[in-house]
């Protein structure tokens, strides 16, 4: 408690503070948020309203006054009053280039290629060294290796590097000119995986016309 000089001042001021005490027991309001409520209301002094009292723009201006967006909500003003803002640090924000392409299929563009000199690692090392072998003991009647390109997830053969001389069937959806040339080179084929679906189409189509 506080003791002050005169008597009766400490005797109101105790007991304002027995009385608060009573109203936390009998209300049941939590003693930390009292003391939150007066450590809240401890700031307000240092506050910069205290000192504008007084003023009666309260230090923001007769004109212009405190008003709440004076600039606009958001982006407001990209166009006019924050032209600068706007061309300065997002270029290219306003307005349109291009073509519109009205409903895009993704999955016509999806082409992922694999070149010839990354056939061979779709395949094990085990069936390379088997071909390898079966190929110095029986020649030109040994099996060729088949390679599923589209199992790999390699839509197209392209024609960048070498292979070893031991013939192979590559499957895929498309083969570079290149890349069909020199797989033939070798001894191999190429098997368009797609073809089954195109034979289908056209099988079909002749069934309808009849």
């Amino acid at each position: 408690f506080f003791f002050f000089n005169d008597t009766a001042t400490t005797e109101i001021y105790t007991r304002s503070i027995v009385g608060s005490v009573r109203c936390v027991q009998e209300t049941g309001i939590n003693a930390e948020y009292m003391g939150f409520i007066q450590r809240k209301g401890m700031t307000l002094r240092l506050r910069k309203t205290r000192k504008d009292r007084g003023n009666v723009t309260m230090g923001y201006g007769r004109v212009g006054k405190h008003r709440k967006h004076a600039g606009g909500r958001g982006n407001a003003g990209g166009m006019h009053h924050l032209r600068i803002n706007m061309k300065k640090y997002h270029p290219g924000y306003f307005g349109k280039k291009g073509i519109r392409h009205f409903h895009t299929k993704k999955n016509t563009l999806f082409v992922p290629s694999v070149n010839l000199d990354k056939l061979w690692t779709l395949v094990s090392e085990q069936t390379y060294t088997k071909a390898k072998e079966r190929l110095q003991k029986e020649g030109d009647k040994a099996k060729a290796v088949v390679i599923d390109c589209t199992k790999a997830g390699y839509f197209k053969v392209l024609g960048k590097g070498e292979l070893p001389k031991i013939p192979i069937i590559v499957k895929a959806k498309l083969f570079s000119k290149g890349a069909e040339e020199r797989i033939k080179a070798i001894g191999g084929a190429c098997i368009l995986t797609a073809q089954k679906a195109i034979t289908f189409f056209i099988l079909t189509s002749k069934l309808l016309e009849k």
